[in-house]
């Protein structure tokens, strides 16, 4: 798959090992990280330890969760990608930092992400867990064509289930 997907505002691209400081800044705010993982990361070696897993199952997968860049700036603004769950099922994603909120661009990025799966990746489909109170990203997945499709539990916390067929690429 070629890099950088680019979409009106903003550009994904794997990320690198330069990329740690700007991701800590994402990755250590209570209020990105609400709904994320684990909750804020504490340190930049945690954010670095994140960096590499994104990198390795890049590498291991030809896909991931890739670096959020903004196109007039060039700011690393979060990230998205898809991730292979230990389901085997392939999950898309997306944090970005709150200046960033609001304008349309996480809808970007996952948009690119579910290009990526449609056309080069030929990934059948996507699935997305999103915690009942985060509205935003419910409507996110809604206006990409997601469905909800149950609840699971994830980090310890009950999560909606949203899924995308792909199929007809099979």
């Amino acid at each position: 798959m070629d890099f950088p997907l680019i979409g009106t505002a903003i550009e994904l691209r794997p990320f690198t090992l330069d990329d740690v400081a700007a991701a800590h800044e994402v990755y250590s705010d209570p209020r990105v990280m609400r709904y994320v993982g684990h909750g804020p990361v504490g340190t930049v070696a945690g954010t670095e330890s994140i960096i590499r897993q994104f990198m390795a199952h890049q590498q291991a997968h030809g896909f991931g969760f890739w670096a959020v860049v903004d196109r007039a700036s060039g700011t690393l603004i979060g990230d998205a990608g898809l991730a292979r769950a230990a389901s085997g099922e392939i999950e898309m994603g997306y944090t970005l930092g709150t200046a960033w909120w609001g304008r349309g661009l996480a809808t970007e990025a996952a948009g690119l992400c579910v290009a990526a799966a449609r056309g080069p990746l030929r990934i059948p489909r996507l699935r997305a867990l999103v915690e009942a109170p985060n509205g935003a990203s419910q409507r996110v997945l809604t206006k990409l064509g997601f469905t909800l499709s149950g609840t699971a539990m994830a980090f310890g916390r009950e999560h909606l289930v949203y899924r995308l067929e792909l199929s007809e690429i099979r």
